[in-house]
Parts: C-alpha cells; sequence; structure tokens
C-alpha cells in the first residue's frame, strides 16, 4: 500500500488546470474588467432595481444578462486573506454589461493568466420575459479549476436559460495561494485560515439569497452544482453550517468531498511563505510580510506548494465533508451526481510512446507490492501502439479513485452513500468519441475529465472552441443533458426527455440500481450498478483496499469500502515527497496538466 500514496501529489497538481495548456493560455488577462459580452449579442438594455441598488444589463435573443455584478468588497491590501465583506449599496445605476475582472490564477486551459485580485463578480441570466418576483427556479454554478484556475465567464447560461426557462448564476472566486492558502499566523489571529475562496462562494450564495427575486428568482428554489473542483465545493456546502438554508438541491460532476485539516494546511505554508521571503509562524508580521508580496511573486511562490484545498475542522467546515456525508450530517436535499467513464485520460496524453517497460516500471514504483495484482487486473496488451501506456495509465487512474476521489470505484461509493440519505439521480458520461479537450491526432480522449462541460456550456472550450464541432449525435446529447439538468433544478429530479426516463438510485438494490448512462444521439439509457461497477473492476479495487468488506460481495453498497479512504489523514497518502519519480514521455502538450 506504500507506493499508492506515491501518486497523490502528481495528482492533485494535475486537477489544478484540469485541461492542456493551449497557445493561447501564455496571454496576460488585462488588469480592467474584462469586456467579453454573452454569447448571444445584441443591442437591448435592461435595468432591475436590486435591495443593493439598481444594475443595467443586456437583453439579447431572448436572455438578460446581468454581467460583473459586484457581491464583495475587493480582497485587496488589508482585506487579502479576510473573509469576503459585504458591498455597500449605492445610488443611481450601476452597468452589469461585461464580465468582471478573473481572480489570479496562472496561464492553463481554463485561460490566460490574470493578477488582479479585485474579482469577486457574479453573473445573472434569465429569459428576458421574466418579472420581478417571478419565483423561477434558480441554478448557481461554481466553475472547475482545481482551486486554482478558471473562472464564471467559460460558462456563458444562454443555453440553459434559453432551452430550459431557469435563471442562472455564476461567480468567480478567490483562487490558489489567495483563496485557500492556510497560516499559523492568520489561524491565530482568525480563528481559521485557508477557506477564504469557499467563504467567497458562500458569500455570492448570500448575494443570491437577497438580491435573485428582485431579477424574478425563487430565493428558497437554489440549486448549487459545480465540477471538479467545483464539485469539491459543492460536496464542502453541504456539510459547511454557514451554507444550510441557501439552497435547495445540489449537483456534483466529477466531483469529491476532498479537504484536509487546519494542522495539515498550516504545515504546508512554508513552501509558499519561503519563496518570498516570509515567515510561517503565528507571528502578525508574517502576515503584514505576505501582503507586501505582489501577485505574480505569489503565483510563482505556489508553484511547489501542496495545494489548494478545502479546509476542514474549521468554524466553517467544522468536519471533514467526506466524513460528514457518510454518518449523514449534512444538508439533506436532493442530488444529481456522476462522473465521466474515462476520467483519467484528460491527465496522461503527456504518457504517449510510453513502451511495455516503462509502463510496467511505473506500476511498480507507484504501488509496490500490489504491482503484481494491479498488473494483472490492467495487463499490456498484445497488440499495442503509442497510446496504450497512456490509456492503461487513465485507466487505473480513474478506475482506482486516484484522482482526488473523482470518478471510477470512490465517485460509485460516494454516489451510493448519498443515496442513503437523501433522493440521488446518478449518471455516467459514457460518449467516448467525442472531439475531447483539444485536438492531439491520433488521441481518444474518451470520456475524459470535462468533455461533458461543453455540451452544456458551449462557451466552455480549452482555448480552442468545442461545442461547434459537435456533430448532430452530439448536438442531440447537449440538448437532452440541458433538459435534464433543467428538470432537476426546477422539479428536484430529471424526469423524463425525449422518452427516456432518468431513474433515481435506490442503493438498497444493491447491484440491480439503476443510474443513467449519458449516450449521443439519443441513446442514453439506464444501466445497473453491476455495469458500472464492472467497468472500473470496482470489486478489484475494493478488495485491494479492504479485504474484509469487499469479500461481502452480496452487502449492500452503503458497506462497501471507498477505493480511497478520503477520511484518512491526508499527510499519510499525499506527501509530495512520497511522489513517484516514474518516466514521462511522449507529447508535451499534456505536460500542461500536471505542472502548474
Amino acid at each position: 500500500m506504500h507506493g499508492i500514496r506515491r501518486l497523490g501529489a502528481l495528482l492533485l497538481s494535475s486537477l489544478t488546470v484540469l485541461a492542456v495548456v493551449s497557445p493561447a493560455a501564455g496571454a496576460t488577462a488585462s488588469d480592467s474588467p474584462a469586456s467579453q459580452p454573452p454569447t448571444s449579442q445584441g443591442t437591448g438594455r435592461v435595468v432591475v432595481p436590486t435591495p443593493d441598488g439598481a444594475l443595467r444589463g443586456i437583453r439579447a435573443h431572448e436572455v438578460d444578462s446581468f454581467l460583473g455584478i459586484r457581491y464583495a468588497q475587493p480582497p485587496t491590501g488589508r482585506l487579502r486573506w479576510v473573509p469576503p465583506k459585504p458591498i455597500q449599496p449605492w445610488k443611481g445605476v450601476r452597468s452589469a454589461e461585461a464580465y468582471g475582472n478573473r481572480c489570479p490564477a496562472p496561464a492553463s486551459g481554463n485561460g490566460p493568466q490574470s493578477l488582479t485580485e479585485d474579482c469577486l463578480f457574479l453573473n445573472v441570466q434569465r429569459p428576458a420575459t421574466t418579472r420581478s418576483h417571478g419565483r423561477l427556479p434558480v441554478y448557481v454554478w461554481i466553475h472547475g479549476g482545481g482551486l486554482a484556475t478558471g473562472s464564471s465567464n467559460q460558462h456563458d447560461g444562454t443555453k440553459f436559460v434559453r432551452e430550459t426557462g431557469i435563471i442562472v448564476v455564476t461567480m468567480n472566486y478567490r483562487l490558489g495561494v489567495l483563496g485557500f492558502l492556510a497560516h499559523p499566523a492568520l489561524t491565530a489571529a482568525q480563528g481559521e485560515s485557508g477557506n477564504y475562496g469557499f467563504m467567497d462562494q458562500q458569500q455570492a450564495l448570500r448575494w443570491v439569497h437577497r438580491n435573485i427575486a428582485a431579477f424574478g428568482g425563487d430565493p428558497h428554489r437554489v440549486t448549487i452544482g459545480g465540477e471538479s473542483a467545483g464539485g469539491w465545493s459543492v460536496c464542502g456546502h453541504l456539510a459547511a453550517p454557514g451554507s444550510r438554508g441557501l439552497f435547495a438541491g445540489a449537483v456534483i460532476e466529477s466531483g469529491s468531498c476532498f479537504s484536509w485539516p487546519q494542522a495539515d494546511a498550516d504545515s504546508f505554508a512554508d513552501q509558499v511563505t519561503s519563496q518570498v521571503g516570509c515567515a510561517a509562524t503565528a507571528d502578525p508580521a508574517a502576515i503584514a510580510c505576505l501582503r507586501q508580496v505582489p501577485v505574480q511573486a505569489l503565483l510563482d511562490a505556489a508553484n511547489n506548494w501542496f495545494g489548494p484545498l478545502l479546509v476542514n475542522t474549521t468554524p466553517t467546515l467544522p468536519q471533514d465533508p467526506f466524513v460528514a456525508v457518510t454518518s449523514g450530517a449534512f444538508t439533506r436535499v436532493p442530488v444529481l451526481i456522476g462522473a465521466n467513464r474515462d476520467e483519467g485520460r484528460s491527465f496522461t496524453q503527456g504518457d504517449v510512446d510510453w513502451t511495455q517497460q516503462i509502463y510496467e516500471q511505473w506500476v511498480r514504483d507507484s504501488f509496490g507490492s500490489d504491482a503484481d495484482a494491479i498488473l494483472a487486473h490492467y495487463p499490456w496488451p498484445a497488440t499495442s501502439d503509442q497510446w496504450t501506456g497512456a490509456y492503461l495509465e487513465a485507466a487505473i487512474l480513474t478506475d482506482g479513485g486516484f484522482l482526488a476521489g473523482i470518478g471510477g470505484c470512490s465517485g460509485r461509493f460516494l454516489t451510493n452513500t448519498l443515496a442513503d440519505y437523501v433522493p440521488t439521480f446518478s449518471y455516467q458520461f459514457d460518449h467516448r468519441t467525442g472531439p475531447g479537450l483539444t485536438p492531439i491526432p491520433g488521441y481518444v480522449w474518451g470520456a475524459g475529465h470535462a468533455a461533458e462541460l461543453a455540451y452544456m456550456w458551449p462557451s466552455f472550450d480549452n482555448g480552442i472552441p468545442i461545442a461547434p464541432t459537435f456533430n448532430a449525435a452530439e448536438r442531440r446529447l447537449a440538448h437532452d443533458m440541458v433538459a435534464w439538468w433543467g428538470n432537476f433544478v426546477r422539479t428536484s429530479a430529471p424526469g423524463t426527455v425525449e422518452a427516456t426516463a432518468w431513474p433515481r438510485l435506490d442503493a438498497s438494490l444493491g447491484p440491480r440500481a439503476q443510474l443513467l448512462s449519458l449516450r449521443a444521439g439519443g441513446r442514453s439509457t439506464p444501466i445497473t450498478d453491476a455495469r458500472l461497477s464492472a467497468q472500473h473492476q470496482c470489486d478489484f479495487w475494493d478488495s485491494l483496499f479492504a479485504p474484509e468488506q469487499a469479500a461481502r460481495r452480496d452487502a449492500p453498497l452503503r458497506h462497501k469500502a471507498p477505493s480511497v479512504r478520503l477520511q484518512q489523514p491526508l499527510d499519510r497518502r499525499l506527501r509530495p515527497s512520497a511522489v513517484a519519480s516514474a518516466p514521462r514521455r511522449g507529447n508535451q502538450a499534456g505536460a500542461g496538466l500536471a505542472a502548474r
């Protein structure tokens, strides 16, 4: 088992990018508010009076878009590493016609570098016919990016609004070292540290609760959703006392309940502070020092930092979200949850051209005494090509839950645990021949991590447009997914779309429990948990990690152990010093996944 622990830091680093760095990613974002218009452009204007003040947005093609709405004071100067402060009401009309600044982040497939700390903005999009206090359901989306990259302007909600009639809210939140740095001096002064970006999300939810009725939304019919790190965040909100009452449903796409304790988070502060000449002690002068450091230097210093993560054992997250969910101590609302069949393929393109020898050495270096068993279940085939090693590596990472518990058998465990407590609707994104995140000649992305996003958010890309390349079958899948998600936001159940009913997951049925396999061309269909388990070899992974439980093959799903026990102390599994130094060769486009 010791070898498995070597994988963690490498994979956590991969998850902070989520997409291959594109040629366009090297540009630097302007320090002035972004000027990108929504997908649907036009010349109409519309004004909404809110409790805080009036906002002027854009009316275009049946959608009203209010963009770049400030929901908290700029977290600059003395407010760096401080919980978000509410905005002050204003007089007159403020423009809400362009997206606000992106939060500081390095260049990646999720966008260009940004250095602007004044970034706490959100966006509201609604049907153009909506009247004030119209009581429409609301979908609040939390973007992914490993808590280190990404922004709200990747997720234009026009498609959701036009096709389902709901209101969509997207947000920016502090990222990386500025959003999730824990530090002994901050902990001593504030009683906790490290959850600033998560607190921003809570502040945005409070803003929605206070203001959304003015846009025609129902503050009591708010569903929160997120993908990848956004999914981590949604699980965090399920567990966080301060988020209770701010939402009535939850969507987790390719997410988990990943976090670490305050003590562990504090212990890694020196990885950042030592790079910029500041201390990692409880002395208040250490924070005064850090607040003088330019953003660029902080981003550079975070290159070797073992973060960002949500921080538990804090007033914001008193309990590890994973423990909260598995014990039933969370906000009990209906949940739509799922993952992609080939999550790992979005992280292994850099390992093309692996030979059998390199692949087998990677397994042995990474998994120690378990290597022979893993190689027996994931053998090198008799016929291979330059992609074989990358695909095998991706399958192991996916099925075994080594992508921070995302997808595979770990995702299956989390999903079936939720189903013990709340109405749960599960899916697997199974469209394996789509365009992927960016063209790599010959590489089959499969249903890789983030591959589903462009189907619901056509503005999401990796520097190269994705949705415009869809064929007719994929456009049908996009329509169906938006319809199911919209139904869930409206009714707390995805219901039936184009004669295909999405069943509720009943964990008491064990292997006969059903989820929905999402496929192109109207071929989505329910499949059993037994089929999902077989696809990801969960009997094997569960026996490897918990043989005394997996031996009870007829036991209810809630008694199965997760393939990666996220409740274990993080430092037992994911210390950076334990990362395997396996050979990495091949297409260097993929290297952007593992190097921030």
